[in-house]
């Protein structure tokens, strides 16, 4: 599935990379805690957290995650949006909870990378 469909699918908003989103996903990984990302997650997957700091997307970094999903509608600071930049991370923000979030993406053909 591709990041933008991800983005119609859950009304997301594109803080970075409006010209990834013909990149491809297969899988997706939600989690605040980002050892359990490091220890579940797929290469080449999503994000979906709400945690919102730097620490997501060095993490992100280390997995080659393609998108980072954040949920309940946060925002990340100007210095999430450089590392994610300079990373070439897809940023979307979404109003919907991490629960629904998921579930949206799963019913949808996503399948969990853990």
């Amino acid at each position: 599935m591709t990041i933008g469909t991800i983005q119609n699918l859950l009304g997301a908003q594109v803080l970075f990379g409006e010209e990834l989103l013909d990149l491809d996903a297969e899988f997706v990984f939600s989690s605040d805690m980002m050892s359990d990302v490091l220890a579940y997650a797929e290469e080449q997957s999503i994000l979906v957290t709400g945690l919102c700091n730097p620490q997501v997307v060095r993490t992100a970094e280390m997995l080659d995650i393609v998108c980072i999903i954040f949920v309940r509608g946060k925002s990340p600071d100007e210095h999430i949006l450089r590392l994610a930049q300079e990373k070439n991370i897809v940023i979307l923000t979404t109003v919907h909870h991490m629960f629904t979030t998921c579930g949206i993406l799963y019913s949808n053909g996503l399948r969990g990378g853990a």
